[in-house]
């Protein structure tokens, strides 16, 4: 199984989500609204954020476990769908998943996905 975090602007997570459906049979996706810096300024992106004098711009944190022959396509779909081509388009981490356990069956493995 991978675990797939993406790290996206906030006005494109529809977008990336039309893509994932139409991968269809994921399991389901975890969204949360993130703040964080890179290496390049995002100053024309009007998202900023001043933090203690850090300059944080606002990011939407995709998450989802797949199983191992889903992956590259989920990739692929956040990576086409949330390009812009701009400063700022995030970022993909995919990480092996060794154990999920559903907490309300008990079940594990790709079966708790």
């Amino acid at each position: 199984m991978k675990e797939i975090k993406a790290l996206i602007k906030p006005f494109i997570l529809e977008k990336v989500l039309s893509a994932l459906d139409e991968i269809g049979d994921l399991p389901g996706v975890t969204v949360s609204e993130v703040m964080g810096w890179g290496r390049l300024p995002e100053h024309d992106q009007g998202n900023d954020a001043e933090t203690e004098g850090h300059g944080f711009s606002n990011k939407t944190k995709i998450e989802i476990v797949v199983k191992d022959e889903q992956a590259a396509a989920v990739v692929d779909a956040i990576r086409k769908s949330a390009y812009t081509g701009k400063p700022g388009d995030g970022k993909i981490f995919v990480y092996d998943v060794s154990e999920v356990v559903r907490i309300r069956t008990g079940e594990s493995g790709t079966d708790a996905v």
